[in-house]
């Protein structure tokens, strides 16, 4: 077209760009130590630039050692290994038969450690073995045995405790722990008892039991399966159509046969107690409380000595003539993603040991002094004291784990909690229980300490505290 003019035009701007390093740095910063560990593992067989060190460390403390003393403990590499707790080693996993010396097999499968899929019976034996002591699993094993097509117990209470030479309270006492790690009804020795342990279950859920199911499962099962509804509205002095009602929910859900339900094909263990590796152990020595970032004790990372020494070499003007430059290309990508990959993990753990280090200070009460000393506190606190942006907080924390003083192993989620009283005083009451109390008992009791919450919300909290119902405690 006439008059119509091409060029072209520069404009500066500023735009926001995250770059590829960065993105890096964010993602290594997010692992938890145990995804950590399989990343590493990943890059050293992808990155020939990127090996693993071979340090000795102490036996005592983990820490690097100096020619054959560690510079914490002074002590040498076979001191202190004799009289070493299974206690002081929470990440050793008890496999029954214990090796002669930890970390003395340069063979060691650690495939040997992974567990085959486990029937039925044998995941409640698992999880029973550990509430028994003193002889219970001989019980326990009998009793689970024992089990039939329903899942209820066909053995007879006083041959067992005759044929073990126990109680028979004692019997009852093992019964019921594995009814606390069964599928629900598995584990009863009667219909009855199976109806009314689904019942306790229902009833920390969110499904409404009707007001009368648990009374008439417990007096009139016989009458209800006889379709006496008369009988049975005359005695609890209740409407005909309420009797219906009470039949009508038993059939829906409660399950006679709870072996053969569907829950119980794809059930899994109700111990919530999987293997976690701490990533950050806080100890108290010397009455001061001190913090470590656990990777510090395994990852010595370095580049290759030969690649680094060719990088160089490549630098320099004269060696040039030496390499093609596929092999330039190669020797410069691979020792550049090696030094970036250390880097990155360098900076996640001064990050994670500063962010650490800053909720140690402000929740130095709770460590010493249990969950009563918990403050409230979010992770923008955290973020201002420290100086970074509230998401590398988020990152920083989230999926990982921390060591107590006390040895127990803990989430950092559980630092961060804007009010704990009401859970505070749940937590109390059920540690001072001497019977296990309801979630409507705890709900009583709290409205007489005036506060008013409802049961549900009990039960929400109580599941928060990693609390089992009081059927299973």
């Amino acid at each position: 077209m006439p008059g119509m003019e091409v060029g072209y035009e520069l404009n500066p701007e500023m735009r926001l760009w995250v770059s590829p390093s960065l993105i890096e740095a964010n993602y290594i910063l997010s692992l938890s130590r145990t995804e950590l560990q399989e990343v590493i593992r990943q890059e050293l067989n992808e990155n020939p630039a990127l090996e693993m060190e071979d340090k000795q460390t102490c036996p005592i403390c983990g820490a690097v050692m100096e020619g054959s003393f560690c510079p914490n403990c002074l002590v040498g590499p076979e001191q202190g290994r004799d009289d070493e707790a299974f206690e002081d080693f929470p990440e050793q996993l008890y496999t029954g038969t214990a090796p002669s010396s930890r970390g003395d097999s340069d063979d060691f499968d650690p495939m040997t450690l992974v567990a085959s899929e486990l029937t039925l019976e044998q995941q409640i034996l698992s999880d029973v073995s550990t509430m028994c002591v003193n002889g219970d699993l001989r019980v326990a094993e009998y009793l689970v045995r024992s089990l039939d097509e329903r899942g209820f117990i066909a053995a007879d209470m006083e041959e067992v405790a005759i044929l073990f030479n126990v109680t028979p309270e004692y019997v009852d006492e093992v019964i019921k722990k594995i009814q606390s790690v069964a599928p629900v009804g598995v584990g009863a020795r009667n219909l009855q008892e199976c109806l009314l342990l689904q019942i306790a279950y229902l009833n920390t859920t969110d499904v409404d039991v009707p007001p009368h199911v648990e009374t008439i499962v417990a007096h009139f099962i016989d009458e209800l399966g006889a379709h006496k509804f008369g009988y049975i509205a005359k005695e609890l002095e209740i409407a005909h159509e309420e009797v219906e009602q009470s039949r009508e929910f038993i059939r829906t859900h409660l399950n006679p046969f709870p072996l053969q339900s569907q829950e119980a094909r794809y059930w899994k263990t109700p111990l919530r107690a999987p293997y976690v590796a701490p990533d950050v152990i806080v100890s108290l020595r010397d009455e001061e409380l001190s913090l470590e970032v656990v990777d510090t004790r395994q990852f010595h990372l370095r580049a290759n000595p030969l690649y680094n020494r060719i990088a160089q070499e490549i630098g320099r003007s004269r060696s040039r003539g030496e390499f093609n430059e596929d092999e330039r290309q190669h020797i410069r990508e691979f020792v550049n993603r090696a030094k970036l990959f250390m880097s990155n993990i360098s900076q996640r753990r001064e990050t994670l040991f500063k962010i650490s280090k800053c909720i140690v200070e402000l929740q130095e009460d709770f460590l010493r002094g249990g969950v009563r000393e918990l403050r409230p506190l979010t992770r923008a606190i955290v973020a201002q004291q420290v100086g970074v942006h509230e998401s590398t907080v988020s990152r920083a924390t989230a999926n990982k784990f921390v060591m107590l003083p006390n040895r127990r192993v803990i989430p950092f989620s559980d630092f961060f909690t804007p009010s704990l009283s009401v859970k505070d005083v749940i937590k109390e009451m059920v540690d001072q229980e001497t019977t296990p109390l309801t979630d409507r008992q705890i709900c009583d009791m709290l409205s007489r300490k005036g506060i008013r919450i409802a049961r549900r919300t009990v039960a929400k909290y109580r599941a928060e505290l990693n609390i089992l119902p009081s059927t299973m405690r």
